[in-house]
């Protein structure tokens, strides 16, 4: 990297008087944060970005419904009582939604170790991915203007189509909601 002008400014400085230099102007450090996806509506493909699951293992998200439909919940804060609630009621109808061939992923901002803490004290059976600059979630549409996460969940179809989107949901209501989606996708899919 050259240092042209500010070399040339000091010179300039030391032969005319420092008064008569103009200011240099630094440029702008590079940044460091992941470009912004765009915003993902129904209709819209899961997008190819790589989040850390729980156990630190790259996912490229546009895998994820390859095979099968996949549901992504997003929560504010693992381990608080409303996430674990939400979290809690996908773990225990999990199997229902992998009788009609979808999975289950949580999306939070929370470190991968923290997401494997959490998993393992609530014996949550599905992934975790973590999601530290709120990329994904903001496409999804669940970051508020303050920066913190909504609590949603997305539902795609095989291959990766949007085909359900409920934020804010509370999280109570966020798992059956999302497994009568399912049941009722599966119905008229079979028609």
């Amino acid at each position: 990297m050259s240092d042209g002008p500010r070399r040339s400014a000091r010179l300039a400085a030391t032969t005319v008087g420092a008064a008569d230099v103009p200011a240099v102007v630094e440029a702008a450090a590079p940044t460091t944060e992941e470009p912004a996806l765009a915003p993902i509506d129904i209709g819209d493909s899961l997008p190819t970005f790589v989040l850390k699951n729980e156990q630190e293992e790259d996912v490229d998200v546009a895998t994820l419904a390859a095979d099968k439909g996949v549901i992504l919940f997003t929560i504010p804060r693992a381990d608080t009582a409303g996430c674990t609630t939400q979290a809690c009621g996908f773990r225990d109808i999990y199997p229902d939604f992998t009788k009609h061939n979808f999975t289950v992923y949580c999306v939070s901002h929370d470190t991968s170790a923290d997401q494997k803490r959490w998993q393992g004290k609530k014996e949550l059976p599905y992934p975790l991915l973590s999601d530290p600059d709120r990329i994904l979630i903001d496409a999804l549409g669940a970051k508020d203007a303050n920066g913190k996460t909504k609590r949603g969940h997305f539902i795609f179809a095989p291959g990766g189509k949007l085909v359900d989107k409920k934020i804010p949901v509370t999280p109570k209501e966020s798992p059956p909601l999302a497994l009568e989606f399912v049941q009722v996708f599966n119905t008229k899919a079979s028609l």
